[in-house]
């Protein structure tokens, strides 16, 4: 028999209480009328653990859960399965958490010593044929895209043998995937991997170097012609945490520094900038014209959900993310850049037409909060035309949440902007969720379709999707 959850932790609780059942949902009812144009499959990924945890749990840390919404013929059916690492398949067969949280030798069973921890808990993506479960600090594990039973670890005929982050890039125009990861020679180690995989699913460069400092990079920028890599001062120390410290915690004095490096150069000739601390998980965009370079991002003042590395409290209350441009010249002697404030609206999960991945865009979509409250989970979604600079805010029904949403253009050839966004709804009064499509280009008028699910999707990260 295994052990409760705790009810005290609040990552536990609520929506973000894990989803002890894997189910399939045939031809779910729908409220409204699904678009013909939407054919292909929404997965999400997030952080349901299997067994109660031992000792310190964070978020972050819980088992990959997949969800799969099929939309074809205007239907949509539904598939959740968690995903089967080798961390999984060990504790399912003691019946038990082994691993401790982010695989801290402090609270795992002896057994887990040197053995694979992986979650794959926060991205999934489709690339070269493969789709990817993908976290922090472990290769990729592909999952089979129909049945979503495990295939293992995606090495590549064995070339990869790193780790890669949850935020590859995807480059519209050739179809490369660029990638990286942190502390990649080892846990809280400054080495860093960057590496591409072409359209195909073959891995081509791949270089490491050292940054200034260890530091949890969550995600990078990549532009048509160069690459950003972010080092932000949430610092990472396997002192303290083998001293009960926080492993990961926030250091401002350490300040941000920014790698800047031509695409297909080496590694060796990277740029470094230096700047004000702050923190991003999440860019929504990069591009450059010529040498100057610009980041759409949305910084946090204070990292938020880690401390201070004597364990206290690093924000005062809740810090939130705005959306900030960062403009790199090449062409200047300065090692500094600058940043511009382009919304005051607290959000995150920016998210675009990603047919512009790389490239000058226009229009811009974030998860928000409805006007007059800036605190809880997101409910409201927020479309930025970057050419008019309007702002619209759709805020949902009292009580419900939304996920990241994500676009999805009705055809190849579709203006930029012209689509649909999908977004996995929270229902706080029935605690169930739905699918939500919007009219990407009118998101104030609400969805335009709705399709009910019997059960809830667990708060979670990311998703994208995957066309028929």
């Amino acid at each position: 028999m295994s052990a409760p959850f705790p009810t005290t932790d609040p990552f536990l609780r609520g929506n973000y209480a894990p989803l002890l059942m894997e189910s399939d949902a045939y031809d779910l009812p729908v409220t409204g009328e699904i678009p013909a144009a939407l054919a292909g499959t929404l997965y999400r990924n997030g952080p349901n653990p299997q067994f109660a945890p031992r000792g310190f749990y964070h978020w972050f840390a819980g088992d990959g859960m997949l969800h799969a919404l099929r939309v074809e013929n205007g239907k949509v059916s539904y598939r959740n399965r968690w995903v089967r690492t080798p961390k999984w398949q060990m504790e399912h067969e003691a019946g038990k958490a082994l691993y401790g949280a982010f695989g801290n030798p402090m609270w795992s069973d002896p057994v887990t010593f040197g053995k694979d921890s992986t979650t794959a808990n926060t991205n999934v993506v489709w690339h070269g044929g493969k789709l990817l479960a993908l976290e922090e600090a472990h290769l990729p594990f592909e999952v089979d895209a129909e049945t979503l039973q495990p295939k293992g670890d995606a090495t590549y005929g064995g070339k990869l043998q790193t780790k890669m982050t949850a935020h590859p890039k995807i480059d519209p125009e050739t179809g490369e995937m660029v990638c990286f990861a942190y502390s990649a020679a080892g846990r809280f180690t400054p080495s860093m991997a960057y590496y591409t995989i072409d359209r195909s699913g073959q891995l081509t460069d791949y270089q490491e170097f050292d940054a200034p400092y260890v530091s949890m990079v969550h995600d990078f920028c990549v532009t048509r012609d160069f690459v950003l890599f972010p080092i932000l001062p949430l610092t990472g120390s396997m002192e303290r945490a083998m001293n009960q410290k926080p492993a990961f915690a926030w250091e401002p004095e350490k300040g941000n520094r920014i790698g800047i490096l031509k695409r297909g150069d080496k590694v060796a000739n990277m740029r470094w900038f230096t700047g004000d601390p702050s923190y991003v998980f999440h860019p929504m965009n990069a591009w450059n014209e010529g040498n100057r370079i610009f980041a759409d991002v949305m910084e946090y003042p204070v990292a938020p959900l880690f401390p201070n590395p004597d364990g206290t409290p690093a924000a005062e209350g809740r810090t939130q993310a705005r959306l900030v441009r960062w403009t790199f010249d090449l062409d200047n002697n300065s090692d500094t850049y600058r940043r511009e404030e382009l919304d005051d609206t607290p959000g995150e999960f920016p998210r675009f037409d990603e047919r512009r991945a790389g490239l000058s865009y226009r229009h811009g979509y974030f998860t928000g909060y409805r006007p007059g409250k800036q605190i809880g989970m997101f409910d409201a979604l927020g479309h930025i035309d970057f050419k008019t600079g309007k702002r619209i805010l759709h805020a949902l029904p009292e009580g419900d949440a939304t996920s990241e949403a994500v676009f999805v253009p009705k055809s190849d050839s579709a203006p930029e902007g012209d689509g649909f966004l999908l977004s996995v709804v929270h229902r706080g009064a029935e605690n169930r969720s739905d699918l939500c499509v919007f009219d990407a280009a009118d998101i104030a008028h609400g969805p335009i379709a709705t399709a009910h699910l019997p059960t809830r999707v667990p708060f979670g990260f990311h998703g994208n999707w995957r066309p028929h």
